[in-house]
């Protein structure tokens, strides 16, 4: 019970918090807020910048509406960034429903709607250019909301968020939506240092609870013993006691001990520990095949039919593979299974109708559609990258709506699309990266299961991981337990990134600017550990240079000389033997057919003949020779204990045959022969020169052990004494001396990365000192200021070079391609032929100035611009000219929804080229000519409707 002073305290606060701008905002939203969005709230109604880091589906973006609510009562304008279009359409169509289409704009790289509104949702790439271009949109600018700004860890694109948040001006509130990371506090403290007060607010709590689950077979079992929550398997540290709450379901361990018991019958070393993605050891060496069980897997239509049984619908089902998905929504039609009624189902033949009636009959074929809208008529749907833009757009809709209600998704869904499930499903723990099977990681763990519960209709949500051969229960209760990961920046200066810089900052300031980025800021604080490391063995080197005085003379330099002794006569052993090696060798090679040997030692020590050699292919040659008691031998190097003599030789019969014991007879009856009667061997070359190597190393050996006896600390009584700490000084000066080096490499990465970038740019150019002598942005350099993308400098190079000078507007678009697509590994192979000899010549420009620019990067030590790949070429000539998808596609392994996302791209690239300065009249008319020509069909139906 509550006293009167806490009563009149709690009155008092509850009448000061409804004059906020924050409680009618609450009044709007008709739900109370949570703490941490409160506290959130509260900072950016003061006027400091705030950093929210929450699970996914815990509510943070309800922060960034608040900022953008601030923004309008005050009168100025709100910037909302996405790293991902779908995620800004999404964002863009919630804030229209909220303040009015008139209110709210859109830009991405392919769209623009309403630029010029208030509200502007976008990529964070539009923000970064808009920037580096001193656009007039930002006028007025108040607020900027970065969604996902954990994004900045991409090693691809994460750079961009370091520039927004570095170049946005000062007076500009910046309020940071993450995922929950291990060192939220560390890039809090980042964003204190570069952009003033900033508030961390960290929350670790679900708002809808979830419980963790493995379906073995059809039986969907609990992962831990007792009823344990995702916040409650997740908590640091538990007293003894209520640990015991957290225990693997000990029928689950049950399952395993006896799965890895049949394997152990098959061979299969599976007991020998665990791995962190949820399997246990790979096989023992000479035993192939994986692990098998005697759990039957369930089928995906079972897998989808026990949870609708046991109303766990709707759900999301994770499979790392994008024909997997389109398989499995393949596999539950034809199971013939339905999870929807009737009148769902004309609802949603209505909406897909609807969102395909503009889409041409003759593409409907190639882009799948008729079995796709079989799929969400029975309440499925597959979600992946390579689908086309309006057929995600319409699965996120039905999803939501409640109308599909099991579907199939790679991990780019959990990217931050809201579409929350009741359930979630992990088909395995381990996916392909590009490279290898890798385990997921804790931290991708959580991004997926966290889709699971939806706040506001569901009292919990489920994660489910389905049994797979080798499954360990433990490890899964690992990554259950383990949230967060820590935040890594991947930043580094990039060619238009530095030009940009120096146009706008000059070289000086312009390092200075790159020296406050978050990648430099973590070097620093490592340095500060290793620094103080340097410090504490500096004063244990000083107290053992006090141990090891001598008061004959200086036995650092007594101590010097002996290290030198024992690392040259080390070095000597070392030489002795690799000279031993190499004379072993050479003697062998020297042999011929006929040479009479002695071997010096091993096995086959004695006299041999050598007989003719076979062709050999393996990494070690083989000499075949017969010995005197009459075995064929087969010597190598390594088996020598030194160098083989030629001590005769005699002549080999043409008829001679190994295998015939008569012919093994005689040839070795010639041997001793030979022996006997001391012929000599071939006429040979020197039997080798002279080491004067090993001569001048024992010159030094003794010279160096002339100097030690010499030395005044060679006579004290107490020496070996004082050698002992000397010995301790040397290894402890060495680790100190390692521990600086890494201290310089951290220092100042980013600015000498940025000088190196700078030293490439002004071989071509792009920058040279004025006539003060400071580096100055030339005239070729302004063009690089505006392209944007990986091959920035390759396409600038190709533009100066003429690249694009003599193709028409197909050709164009096609030439385009190969500066912005990437190519998967296998589907790389020879250069095709050009749809045209004009782009044959472009193409031929392209290469050679790519050869040229990654050679100087390697001498600079730059990381390599990318290859130009071709395998776009056709396909998008063919569209640029008129061509039906399916004629467009025919020949290529590209998805239709693939397709289309790398057209955006190339239309992307086609304006930054028609909006370069001083580009001429004819290309840029060509450019505009051939972003029209692309942009028709599903490549324009795919946007967001303007």
């Amino acid at each position: 019970m509550t006293s009167p002073s806490e009563r009149y305290r709690a009155a008092k606060q509850l009448a000061e918090h409804s004059k906020t701008k924050l409680a009618v905002f609450e009044q709007q939203l008709g739900f109370d807020l949570d703490p941490f969005q409160t506290d959130a709230c509260r900072s950016v109604e003061a006027g400091r910048g705030v950093l929210v880091a929450a699970p996914t589906g815990a509510g943070k973006t309800v922060v960034g509406e608040f900022a953008v609510y601030m923004a309008l009562e005050r009168g100025l304008k709100a910037f909302y960034t996405t790293p991902i279009k779908a995620l800004s359409n999404q964002k863009y169509l919630e804030l229209s429903a909220s303040y009015g289409a008139e209110r709210v704009g859109l830009l991405t790289g392919d769209t623009s709607i309403n630029p010029d509104a208030d509200v502007v949702v976008m990529t964070t790439e539009v923000l970064r250019n808009m920037l580096y271009s001193n656009s007039a949109t930002l006028d007025d600018l108040g607020y900027v909301v970065m969604d996902e700004v954990h994004y900045l860890a991409d090693r691809f694109r994460g750079a961009v968020w370091e520039e927004v948040i570095i170049h946005l001006r000062s007076d500009v509130q910046l309020v940071s939506l993450s995922a929950t990371v291990s060192n939220a506090e560390e890039f809090g403290a980042w964003l204190d240092t570069v952009r003033g007060d900033t508030d961390v607010v960290v929350s670790e709590h679900r708002p809808v609870p979830l419980w963790q689950h493995v379906m073995v077979g059809r039986d969907i079992m609990d992962l831990f013993e007792s009823d344990v929550s995702f916040d409650e398997a997740a908590e640091p540290e538990q007293p003894a006691g209520v640990q015991e709450r957290y225990r693997v379901n000990p029928e689950l361990l049950e399952l395993a001990r006896a799965e890895s018991r049949i394997n152990q019958r098959g061979h299969w070393g599976g007991s020998r520990g665990s791995s962190r993605g949820g399997r246990r050891d790979a096989p023992r060496r000479g035993h192939a095949g994986p692990p098998t069980t005697r759990i039957p897997k369930a089928s995906r239509p079972a897998v989808i039919a026990q949870l609708e049984r046991r109303g766990l619908l709707p759900a999301i089902t994770f499979i790392f593979s994008r024909n997997g998905c389109e398989g499995a929504v393949r596999q539950c039609v034809e199971s013939g299974l339905w999870l929807t009624n009737e009148s769902e189902r004309l609802a949603i033949a209505r909406i897909v109708d609807e969102a395909s009636q503009d889409i041409p009959e003759d593409d409907l074929e190639v882009l799948g559609f008729w079995t796709w809208r079989e799929g969400l008529i029975r309440g499925f749907a597959a979600h992946h990258a390579g689908m086309l833009p309006t057929f995600k757009e319409v699965v996120e809709r039905l999803f939501t709506a409640g109308l599909v209600r099991a579907v199939f998704a790679t991990e780019t869904l959990a990217l931050g699309i809201n579409m929350p499930a009741r359930t979630v499903v992990l088909e395995k723990l381990d996916k392909f990266n590009g490279e290898a099977h890798v385990d997921i990681t804790a931290g991708e763990y959580t991004q997926l299961t966290g889709r699971a519960g939806r706040r506001g209709i569901d009292v919990e949500g489920h994660a489910v991981v389905l049994w797979q051969p080798g499954t360990d229960p433990a490890a899964v209760a690992g990554l259950a337990s383990r949230r967060t990961y820590p935040l890594n920046s991947s930043f580094r200066p990039t060619y238009n990134m530095s030009i940009n810089l120096m146009a706008q900052f000059g070289r000086e300031r312009s390092r200075e600017i790159l020296e406050s980025s978050f990648a430099q800021f973590q070097a620093d604080r490592s340095v500060v550990g290793l620094a103080k490391q340097v410090r504490s063995r500096e004063e244990s080197l000083a107290g053992y240079e006090k141990a090891m005085t001598c008061h004959l003379g200086d036995f650092t330099e007594y101590a010097a000389l002996r290290r030198q002794l024992s690392d040259a006569e080390a070095q000597a052993s070392k030489s002795r033997a690799r000279d031993r090696r190499s004379a072993v060798a050479a003697s062998l090679d020297a042999l011929a057919a006929g040479d009479v040997i002695l071997i010096p030692g091993g096995r086959n020590s004695g006299y041999a003949v050598v007989l003719p050699q076979d062709a050999q292919q393996g990494r070690e040659a083989r000499t075949t020779v017969l010995t005197e008691d009459k075995q064929i031998r087969r010597i190598t190097a390594s088996e020598l204990d030194g160098a083989v003599e030629t001590v005769s030789h005699i002549r080999i019969p043409k008829s001679f045959n190994s295998r015939t014991a008569k012919d093994r007879r005689d040839l070795a009856s010639s041997v001793r022969n030979a022996l006997h009667d001391h012929r000599p061997p071939r006429a040979a070359a020197k039997r080798g020169a002279l080491h004067l190597a090993a001569d001048r190393q024992e010159q030094a050996i003794t010279e160096l052990r002339r100097k030690m006896r010499a030395h005044p600390c060679h006579g004290c009584s107490d020496r070996e004494n004082h050698a002992r700490w000397a010995e301790r000084w040397w290894k402890l000066r060495r680790e100190t001396d390692t521990l600086a080096a890494q201290i310089r490499g951290r220092t100042n990465t980013i600015a000498k990365t940025f000088d190196r970038v700078c030293d490439v740019l002004g071989h071509y150019g792009y920058v040279a000192p004025d006539e003060t002598g400071r580096s100055a942005v030339t005239p070729a350099g302004q063009k690089l200021r505006r392209i944007y993308g990986e091959k920035d400098l390759l396409i600038a190079l190709s533009l100066q070079h003429g690249a694009f000078s003599d193709v028409h507007a197909a050709e164009l678009a096609a030439l385009a391609t190969t500066l912005v697509y990437q190519a998967k590994r296998e589907e790389r192979g020879v250069r095709p032929r050009l749809p045209s000899v004009s782009l044959e010549v472009a193409m031929d420009l392209i290469v050679q100035q790519w050869s040229r620019l990654t050679d100087i990067e390697e001498a600079e030590r730059l990381p390599q611009t990318g290859e130009p790949e071709l395998g776009l070429v056709w396909p998008m000539y063919k569209w640029a000219k008129g061509k039906h998808l399916q004629l467009a596609l025919n020949g290529t392994e590209l998805a239709a929804g693939d397709f289309v996302r790398w057209t955006k791209q190339v239309i992307d690239l086609l304006d930054q080229l028609a909006k370069v300065p001083d580009l001429p009249d004819g290309l840029r008319r060509r450019c505009i000519e051939a972003i029209g020509l692309i942009r028709r069909g599903v490549v324009a139906y795919s946007a967001v409707s303007e």
